[in-house]
């Protein structure tokens, strides 16, 4: 990622992740009268739209801080970890889940960017900040390892159910953090919920909801988990089609929350795709959603900064 992409993100999510609303708010209620106040009830994760923007956009300041540590905006980012990665905010994440509310909130997505967060948080070397979120990270790494493990089917869903895509950043968090018990559940479970996959029909895709392709993440998982020979072995009966042909996805009207995650489409493919080998493809779809990251409308800007870091690597 360049200095000028990354100041141009450090600035967005510098905003994003103060600005309360617009905020979609995901909530089960179990009394009356329950506080909804996005600052009092997710004191580190308000801003951003929603919950798991806001982790997610916190996740790119903290890479931008450890790759780009001399931008001028990158300078403003330690002051807003003070206050948003505190102890006493994170505490507060914290006492959500443990509420009625929090028992399957944000669950797998959320869950696994927080655990990615924390995975850059250790990469960046930072102590204070990952020593805040370790509870929560911690305690997110347990739901995890018991969700993959009972879960007889994966989410083949191109958005946030998906269990390849919170696998695979879940997975970059257990082998970062040295957290075996974890990357063992993942194992185990992607390849008891895909080895046998074939033919995956890469023509259906995209639907309109989608910004991640099922086929593209569960092969990018896949590559993660199995050796390499039996990845090979293993990618050649599941793509029903050649990759590289992929068309790349049309949006007609970006202030669409719902096609908006198209762009977000391109970005995530050209990610699994730099992974599996077809840079040129990859190249492509980065080109065509890299200039609908930022200055365009909030539904798009709130979240696709983020993506763009993925596709431009340097972990996970």
């Amino acid at each position: 990622m360049t200095e000028e992409l990354a100041a141009a993100f450090a600035a967005a999510a510098l905003a994003n992740v103060v600005r309360e609303y617009p905020r979609h708010v995901a909530h089960l209620l179990t009394r009356p009268g329950e506080e909804l106040s996005p600052r009092k009830t997710h004191p580190a994760f308000y801003g951003s739209y929603d919950w798991h923007s806001a982790v997610h956009m916190h996740w790119l300041l903290a890479r931008i801080l450890r790759m780009h540590p001399r931008l001028q905006e990158a300078q403003r980012i330690p002051s807003l970890f003070e206050k948003h990665l505190s102890p006493q905010a994170l505490a507060a994440e914290l006492a959500y889940f443990e509420s009625a509310a929090g028992r399957t909130f944000e669950r797998p997505y959320g869950w696994a960017w927080l655990l990615e967060l924390q995975a850059e948080l250790l990469r960046l070397g930072q102590a204070r900040w990952p020593d805040a979120v370790q509870p929560l990270a911690a305690e997110l790494a347990r739901r995890m390892a018991r969700f993959v493990s009972g879960a007889p089917y994966p989410i083949r869903a191109g958005s946030h159910g998906n269990t390849a895509f919170a696998c695979l950043l879940a997975l970059d968090y257990a082998r970062t953090a040295a957290n075996h018990e974890l990357e063992n559940e993942i194992e185990a479970a992607a390849l008891r919920w895909y080895r046998a996959d074939r033919d995956a029909p890469l023509a259906y895709e995209p639907s309109l909801d989608d910004f991640l392709s099922p086929a593209l993440i569960e092969a990018a998982l896949m590559q993660e988990v199995m050796a390499p020979g039996d990845f090979r072995d293993w990618s050649q009966t599941f793509f029903s089609a050649d990759p590289s042909k992929l068309r790349l996805p049309t949006v007609a009207d970006r202030a669409d929350p719902k096609q908006s995650h198209l762009d977000g489409l391109a970005l995530s493919r050209a990610w699994c795709l730099r992974k599996l080998g077809y840079a040129e493809t990859a190249e492509r779809h980065l080109a065509a959603a890299l200039p609908h990251v930022v200055g365009g409308d909030y539904a798009g800007e709130h979240w696709l900064a983020s993506f763009v870091a993925l596709a431009a690597g340097e972990n996970p």
